[in-house]
């Protein structure tokens, strides 16, 4: 409470220094801003950090005479403009405050797009060309969208040597981004690389670019090759199963609904391209957690091609991750329409929020209802649901559906092994060790090179103080095939502990630590092995030190202050 309080009074300091600064350099020197001016000024700025928009953009449309003095004051209005989809105003107010001499991103990129939307590529290169002048200022966009969006404006001209020359222009690091848009390009041009630029994509071993198999399989329905569409999306799924873009168009595929897929995109249509890019650009910054500027780019986004509702998932996400519930569930429920796939999506993500406002009861039951009103269960829902009981520990309900969700899958899928895992640690939660060490074990035996599962069964043998030389084994395989994670570390180092081998037990706990410093358990640990070293001020300090988090439970606490007064030997 003192940081936000804290925090609190150094924006407002900020903001009003900023505006008193701003008056010195304004044109008009009497100009004065008045107390109600800052006011609902800052009003705006906290209320659209805090993703209440409606009321920021309020604020802030009572104070539009900052616009000509405050540059922050225009970037602040203009996303709270397309925040709330007021595109037309957002275009107006843009124009309100271009100036010739000063080139500004978020305006010339909005007027930019405007102009390209109605075919006046003059005025939109003009624009577009003045991000490049601007991107010093930007982390991101360095010569980045300038040289993308000429690119276009030269495909929608049929000047096929001229958009690949803009687009070769943009920098190297950007190297994924341009393999997108040269994919892109050359489907918008149908040139014979397609297929290839596609597939190279794809086929990428560093990234994820597995979306980019619909877009591939798109081209080939738009073309009206929808068996190499099908057989692209059957392996595609295959190998990306929770990929809900992919698994609904092989839905629609199936089913003879191709309409839908073309309806969704379209890459002779530059707009449905460059909309592409601002949804990249979106996820970008949600996985950077600043939701806002993500949905920001979003809303651009569906602007240019509206028919892609499945983004909308990303808008909803955002808002999930912001608590704002409500808005969450209302994009969740208007997706819904998609088809089937996205529909049972929409249901698992609503009663996630609803565990969250209403608790894991109601939410279950809710989830509960939906799956009696599905016309057909197969072993992927079985499977979703098994993870949604598992998650809020009805573990009982989970281990009923994860044992059908197997009965009911082919059996060499590949999915096997980690039903087999998820099964085997609900069982253990329920203390049934015999059916969970089958499961774990039968999983590992499928797929041995599953580095948490050899962790977890391993850590519970060292636990149970069972099997110590084995659990080693398998620990020290685990830490080979997934480097520097906590947990693995600490069980390797936990299993030396039980061997008596204290030294190689430090040297792994002390890394754990490192790496997860705030973990109460492996800081225990960490202190017991010091004390079996002889290290004892260390090992108290340590034990003091888990007392002060937050995260450490009552029957922890109860045994660290028994060993502050008697140690480990004599408890």
């Amino acid at each position: 409470m003192k940081y936000f309080i804290k925090a609190f009074f150094i924006v407002v300091i900020l903001i009003t220094s900023s505006l008193l600064k701003t008056e010195t350099l304004a044109k008009n020197t009497n100009f004065k801003y008045s107390q109600e001016d800052i006011s609902n000024y800052f009003s705006g700025i906290v209320s659209l950090n805090q993703n209440y928009t409606t009321t920021g953009f309020k604020y802030l449309n009572k104070v539009q005479s900052l616009r000509n003095t405050h540059s922050n004051f225009n970037i602040q209005f203009i996303r709270s403009l397309i925040l709330l989809e007021k595109f037309d105003q957002a275009f107006a107010f843009s124009k309100s405050v271009w100036r010739e001499d000063e080139p500004f991103f978020d305006i010339d990129l909005l007027l930019g797009l405007e102009s390209f939307v109605k075919k006046d590529y003059i005025n939109a290169e003009k624009y577009f060309k003045r991000l490049n002048a601007f991107s010093k200022y930007n982390l991101f966009f360095d010569d980045f969208f300038g040289n993308l969006l000429t690119s276009w404006i030269e495909a929608s001209k049929n000047n096929q040597e001229g958009s690949f020359k803009f687009l070769n222009e943009i920098p190297e690091r950007y190297i994924h981004l341009k393999n997108i848009q040269k994919a892109f390009l050359h489907c918008y041009f149908d040139t014979s690389k397609t297929e290839v630029a596609f597939e190279d994509l794809i086929s990428s071993e560093k990234n994820d670019f597995s979306r980019y198999n619909f877009f591939l399989a798109n081209f080939f329905v738009h073309k009206n090759e929808n068996t190499a569409a099908e057989i692209l999306l059957e392996n595609s799924v295959n190998a990306y199963n929770s990929n809900l873009l992919l698994k609904q168009s092989l839905n629609f595929i199936k089913v003879g609904k191709t309409k839908k897929i073309k309806k969704l995109f379209n890459c002779k249509d530059p707009a449905d391209v460059i909309a592409e890019i601002f949804y990249v650009t979106a996820n970008l910054y949600s996985s950077q957690k600043d939701h806002q500027l993500s949905n920001y780019y979003l809303k651009i986004s569906l602007f240019l091609n509206s028919q892609f509702v499945p983004n909308k998932t990303l808008l909803a996400e955002n808002f999930y991750y912001k608590k704002k519930y409500e808005i969450s569930k209302d994009i969740y429920n208007s997706i819904r329409s998609i088809g089937s796939v996205y529909s049972w999506y929409a249901s698992k993500s609503i009663a996630m929020i609803l565990t969250e406002t209403e608790g894991k009861e109601y939410s279950t039951s809710v989830l509960k209802s939906e799956i009696n009103l599905l016309p057909n269960l197969d072993f992927e829902k079985y499977y979703e649901i098994a993870n949604f009981y598992r998650d809020n520990e009805y573990y009982k309900e989970s281990i009923n559906y994860y044992s059908l969700a197997l009965k009911n899958i082919e059996s060499n899928h590949h999915l096997i092994p980690k039903i087999l895992d998820r099964r085997g640690t609900s069982y253990e939660r329920i203390g049934d060790w015999e059916k969970a060490e089958m499961d774990l074990k039968e999983s590992i035996k499928i797929s041995p090179d599953q580095p948490h599962v050899l962790n977890y069964l391993a850590y519970s043998w060292i636990e149970k103080e069972i099997n110590i030389d084995q659990a080693l084994k398998m620990l020290k395989r685990a830490n080979t095939l997934k480097k520097n994670d906590g947990y693995i570390i600490d069980s390797l180092g936990w299993a030396y502990y039980k061997n008596q081998n204290y030294i190689d037990a430090e040297k792994f706990l002390q890394e754990a630590v490192e790496i997860m410093p705030l973990d109460p358990i492996i800081n225990d640990h960490y202190a017991d092995t010091l004390w079996m070293l002889k290290k004892n001020i260390q090992a108290r300090y340590v034990w003091n030190y888990i007392l002060s988090l937050d995260n450490a439970e009552q029957e922890l606490k109860d045994n660290i202050n028994k060993k502050l007064i008697f140690g480990i030997k004599n408890l």
